[in-house]
């Protein structure tokens, strides 16, 4: 008989204990890393920024006004205005779209990817996890920022590239963490138990292995967010990601270098969203590490 069929409600009884540790441990960072809080609150602002850009500004991000370039910060225009005659807060609003969604969803790409890529390899081992790691220990040779490159040089400039690219790099990093546990858990005794007891392989990975992998991923994905922030933001600096008349941080930090001294504010203001946003995950990452990992805990 399988596991299943010995417990019936065994399963739902795993899923609602991992509910109440998740719990259990957000409450312990809300009690112990005021800094972690803070920073999820702050992250919070920036979606709704981002959400509702349209109804915090008049203007749209790609509204030029010749007459008016160039404008230092008033009231009518809070950061002033570019080259172009763009208003810079709203294209500031609509800039932390794209770097939201591009921190995040290659982030999940790469992640999701990982673990499962990472769970089959050190699970199956042999000539399957031999295989694996040599292709992971390739992606890992290469500079991520310089791969980044020769992919979007390959595949064009794009948001849609842009997360390829960014997915494509970061997987093998997330492969090898969660490989590592894997190898750890697969000696357990409640592994070997289902085992016995004939559980299919795909079950013990994804019930048994893949749950007690989930607070190593969430702090990988917190951590490995602002990484993807900033490659972007390298990215659009460099001229091979996001590309005019779009909004996007980097690329206003490229545009506005041009006149740093006698417009400051055109580099200035997306120059420290940036960092406050990396920060911020950074900051959050670090609380969620300390409260899910096992060795650390009090």
């Amino acid at each position: 008989m399988h596991e299943e069929q010995l417990n019936p409600t065994l399963h739902s009884e795993e899923i609602i204990g991992e509910a109440e540790t998740f719990k259990n441990q957000l409450l312990r960072l809300k009690r112990e890393n005021k800094l972690a809080v803070f920073s999820a609150f702050v992250i919070f602002l920036f979606i709704l920024a981002a959400v509702f850009a349209p109804l915090l500004t008049p203007y749209g991000y790609a509204d030029e006004d010749i007459m008016n370039r160039l404008q230092p910060p008033s009231s009518e225009h809070w950061l002033g205005t570019d080259d172009a005659g763009r208003d810079v807060f709203t294209r500031l609003l609509y800039g932390a779209r794209i770097s939201l969604a591009v921190g995040i969803i290659p982030t999940m790409i790469s992640i999701l990817f990982g673990a499962m890529v990472g769970i089959i390899a050190g699970f199956v081992g042999g000539k399957v996890d031999a295989v694996i790691m040599r292709i992971a220990d390739v992606m890992l040779a290469f500079p991520s920022m310089l791969l980044a490159m020769v992919i979007m040089y390959t595949l064009g400039d794009g948001i849609i590239n842009i997360f390829l690219a960014l997915a494509l790099v970061n997987w093998a990093s997330v492969a090898r963490v969660v490989r590592s546990e894997t190898l750890a858990l697969k000696k357990s005794e409640y592994v070997e138990a289902a085992r016995c007891i004939g559980v299919k392989q795909r079950v013990i990975m994804m019930r048994h292995i893949l749950p007690n992998c989930l607070p190593s991923m969430i702090v990988l994905f917190t951590l490995n967010i602002p990484s993807s922030i900033l490659a972007e933001s390298s990215l659009s600096f460099l001229g091979v990601g996001i590309q005019l008349p779009q909004a996007a941080w980097g690329l206003m930090v490229n545009t506005g270098r041009q006149f740093f001294y006698s417009h400051p504010w055109l580099s200035l203001a997306p120059s420290i969203a940036i960092m406050i946003i990396v920060m911020a995950f950074n900051f959050l990452g670090d609380g969620l590490r300390d409260v899910m990992d096992p060795h650390l805990k009090k």
